[in-house]
């Protein structure tokens, strides 16, 4: 782990911690919030990311008694809007909600106008997610032996969809080839719509799609779930098994929803935040709106939301250096 990693995990231990001054030299706010609070989404209204933050936006506002506005800034897959709170003023009034994509995208362009370990504060993990790997029905394979089976017995034959280049499902697809030894045509969509669409309609023969998109169809019979992502089963799939358990390691780092604040923040504010997340995300509703997504909900501490940063980074970076994947 390089020093600025661990400078990194020890800054968010430090914020778990409640200090009233930071190392950084911004002074505590005691009476925070003591007006509205700006929360980025780097992405479009009507997705994920946005309900996941309108979800949490909406109880911090409730609770805190100062309105949280939703500012979607989407745009070059999510840098715009992380770089918007990147260069922000660290008080503590703008928010981000982040997913994986932050940690993907140094290993997929060659330039990223902030970095993520030096310009922002961990906040909270507020959920997990998982990529699953789907087959239209007319596609004969059960199993994701079965799928592997196909794929060699007619070598770049069949086809696998993504979201997006450069999103988890295109380096799933890429990294079950590498693992598999089999050579499929990477399809990649505009997004999880069109994706889950064409799967329903057979148009793909295989697909990496996330839970949040696939949720509403998994026990509609319509497509066949082969295999998860992540290191948990699907609790409407039982039966289906993460790709670990089906003989395929490297799959197990989840996608994420998290907060960060600008580096710099003041601790008490940044640890305040946390706290009042972490109690949001296991209230029974939201928890139960977040499973209802297809979601993990989980409301980490600071630390804890490093420690994922820190560890899941490195992986990344190898799946994409390994396929050679490179997007500018």
């Amino acid at each position: 782990m390089d020093k600025q990693r661990r400078q990194w995990l020890a800054q968010a231990a430090a914020l778990g911690g409640g200090a009233a001054l930071t190392s950084w030299g911004v002074r505590a706010q005691g009476d925070y919030p003591a007006r509205p609070l700006r929360l980025v989404v780097p992405y479009p209204a009507g997705g994920g990311t946005d309900t996941v933050a309108r979800l949490i936006g909406q109880k911090l506002s409730q609770n805190w008694g100062q309105p949280v506005v939703v500012d979607n800034k989407p745009g070059a897959s999510g840098m715009l809007g992380n770089d918007i709170v990147a260069k922000a003023a660290p008080d503590g009034y703008t928010v981000l909600l982040g997913i994986t994509a932050m940690i993907q995208s140094p290993g997929l362009y060659k330039k990223i106008p902030y970095n993520v370990e030096r310009d922002f504060a961990p906040v909270s993990l507020v959920a997990r997610s998982s990529d699953l790997f789907v087959v239209p029905n007319r596609v004969p394979a059960r199993t994701l032996a079965e799928f592997v089976a196909l794929a060699k017995a007619s070598p770049g034959k069949l086809s696998y969809g993504s979201y997006g280049n450069g999103t988890s499902a295109h380096l799933h697809g890429e990294q079950l080839k590498m693992r598999a030894g089999i050579d499929l045509v990477h399809i990649p969509y505009k997004g999880a719509a069109p994706l889950v669409s064409d799967v329903l309609g057979g148009q793909v023969d295989s697909a990496f799609v996330d839970v949040t998109s696939a949720n509403a169809y998994v026990t509609s019979g319509k497509f066949r779930v082969l295999a998860i992502t992540g290191t948990q089963r699907h609790k409407a799939l039982p039966a289906v098994p993460t790709f670990a358990e089906a003989g395929f390691a490297g799959f197990e780092p989840n996608g994420w929803f998290a907060f960060f604040l600008p580096a710099g923040a003041p601790r008490d504010v940044s640890s305040r935040l946390s706290a009042e997340i972490v109690r949001i995300t296991r209230l029974p509703d939201v928890s139960q709106r977040l499973a209802d997504m297809g979601l993990q909900p989980v409301g980490s501490t600071p630390e804890e939301l490093a420690a994922v940063v820190a560890t899941d980074t490195p992986k990344w970076a190898r799946i994409v250096r390994d396929a050679h994947i490179q997007l500018d």
